[in-house]
């Protein structure tokens, strides 16, 4: 008998610790999914709100303070009588604040937040419009976490998807610059680019003056050059082409002012230099021909 109750207490006992356990391990989950966000939100208010007290964006009335003892002298009271309104929200990695601006003494700093905003929480700014009566400041937050693989840059609809929550949309902003050091990975993004936008119908044109990375896909993809004469010839080409497209959009019936290839169903073309200063230098006084194509 004396067995069997200590078996039974045994089992009663692994019985409370696997529940305990299974307990902890769903608040865990819970916290990772709901709660860290909700601490992270807590943390960039304060953060805010700290930015301007201690830049004194703010008001302040001087008011009488009564004494409880009648025979000591009158003493004064400050108190916040105007705070800048700011909105914040924060979701699917994009953060947005909005600044309310009312054309007082801080309306010039208020209007230019967008430094302190990116070191003080750790984002980059993406996006800055003037709305109304409101500054919208929109942020990138958490780019480590927001990264995506190779595998997953997708291009459809007219837009690449570059990180969990930036997309490319090529269809309405057609031009894209990357700029960055030796060794960034600017090549190795291209290189990415060029991966996704082969699964749609648009038609490539690469230009590698270097004769480095990208002129190596000239041997699984046409319309790769490397030579001066042939990357002249290609921009001709393209421009020549653009102007004639442009032409037969004007005679379609359904043609209509203000709208792009993607509104009549056509391809995207896509001309892609890598180090196109290389080019430019390689060319010297003959550059200002290229550079006005490019313009147009």
């Amino acid at each position: 008998m004396n067995d069997f109750l200590v078996y039974c207490q045994t089992e009663q006992f692994l019985w409370k610790v696997g529940f305990s356990g299974l307990s902890c391990l769903v608040l865990l989950g819970l916290y990772f999914c709901f709660g860290k966000t909700h601490f992270q939100k807590l943390q960039h208010r304060q953060s805010l709100a700290r930015m301007i007290l201690q830049n004194g964006w703010y008001e302040i009335d001087i008011r009488p303070s009564q004494s409880f003892f009648k025979d000591l002298p009158s003493m004064t009271k400050e108190r916040i009588s105007d705070f800048p309104k700011m909105y914040y929200m924060l979701k699917n990695g994009i953060l947005t604040i909005r600044v309310k601006i009312t054309m007082g003494r801080y309306q010039e700093q208020l209007l230019h937040l967008e430094k302190k905003l990116e070191t003080g929480l750790y984002c980059e700014l993406v996006e800055k419009t003037l709305q109304n009566t409101y500054v919208e400041y929109r942020l990138l937050y958490d780019t480590i976490g927001n990264r995506i693989t190779i595998d997953t840059v997708t291009a459809e609809n007219g837009c690449l998807k570059l990180m969990e929550s930036v997309y490319w949309n090529y269809d309405k902003l057609p031009h894209m610059l990357l700029a960055g050091g030796t060794g960034s990975g600017k090549t190795y993004f291209i290189l990415t680019m060029i991966e996704a936008l082969l699964h749609t119908n648009a038609n490539l044109y690469i230009l590698d003056p270097k004769n480095s990375d990208l002129a190596d896909l000239q041997t699984v993809m046409p319309n790769v050059y490397s030579e001066k004469n042939d990357m002249l010839a290609c921009v001709e080409e393209f421009y020549q082409a653009m102007l004639a497209r442009n032409d037969e959009i004007k005679q379609l019936p359904n043609y209509k002012t203000g709208e792009n290839y993607a509104y009549f169903g056509l391809p995207a073309n896509f001309l892609i230099f890598d180090e196109f200063v290389a080019f430019a230098d390689m060319l010297g006084r003959e550059s200002t021909d290229l550079i006005s194509k490019l313009i147009q």
